[in-house]
């Protein structure tokens, strides 16, 4: 088996970043003994944004999430993922 090479020291982000851009990370890591990790409290970044919608769209929004006892904006995020991730919530 051959040896693993010992990982410099980098500077900043863009010193590291070059560094892997030329070189194998196979020569420093034995991804074969890799496992997987669950970060459970791992939040997205999130970020507002601002959208035009019309009135009757909120307020048929604003009823549903009534129903469901769910802020209207967490509803509309349901709904905007099911559209863009295509997966069952």
């Amino acid at each position: 088996m051959k040896k693993k090479l010992k990982l410099p020291k980098f500077k900043n982000e863009d010193e590291e970043a070059e560094f892997w851009n030329t070189h194998d990370s196979t020569e420093y890591i034995d991804w074969s003994k890799g496992q997987k990790v669950i970060f459970p409290n791992l939040k997205p970044t999130s970020r507002s944004i601002s959208i035009r919608l019309p009135e009757y769209i909120i307020n048929q929004v604003k009823v549903e999430a009534n129903k469901l006892d769910i802020p209207y904006q967490a509803l509309m995020k349901q709904y905007i993922a099911r559209g863009v991730i295509k997966k069952d919530y």
